[in-house]
């Protein structure tokens, strides 16, 4: 089993036909699941699924937390879309890495984040924080 760092390829096609909204007041709901090393994620997953997701502790619960999104917008002739760090406190958590999906429609996987290694946080905060939203770095890009 492992976890890939990819853009789920379902995603991509879904996105031809305007199925996801990243507008950030009217939009779609994305969340973010945290998954151990046990999942298997990667380009080909479709949907989140509850198996191998972390337990529930602190306030991590069971479908992981709701991603603020960031309107889209351009970096030079790349499109970017970008989400606010989210943190859940009071968790004991080891996650090897994560799912984005859209909540609002069907749980349709976005992007699979592999965390290169088990991240660990004990009665403490784990953040993700995604990286900075330029045409080089930003979680979503489309070039």
């Amino acid at each position: 089993m492992a976890i890939t760092q990819a853009v789920c390829t379902s995603f991509k096609q879904e996105l031809l036909v305007g199925t996801h909204n990243f507008t950030a007041t009217t939009g779609d709901t994305f969340k973010i699941a945290l998954y151990t090393s046990s999942a298997s994620l990667d380009a080909t997953t479709t949907a989140y699924s509850s198996s191998n997701e972390v337990s529930n502790s602190g306030t991590y619960t069971a479908t992981g937390g709701s991603l603020t999104s960031v309107t889209p917008t351009t970096s030079g002739t790349t499109a970017i879309c970008d989400f606010s760090d989210i943190s859940f406190t009071s968790a004991t958590i080891t996650a090897r890495g994560a799912l984005i999906y859209n909540s609002t429609d069907s749980n349709k996987a976005v992007a699979v984040l592999d965390f290169g290694g088990d991240k660990t946080s004990t009665s403490g905060t784990f953040t993700i924080q995604f990286p900075t939203a330029d045409a080089d770095d930003a979680i979503l890009r489309l070039a």
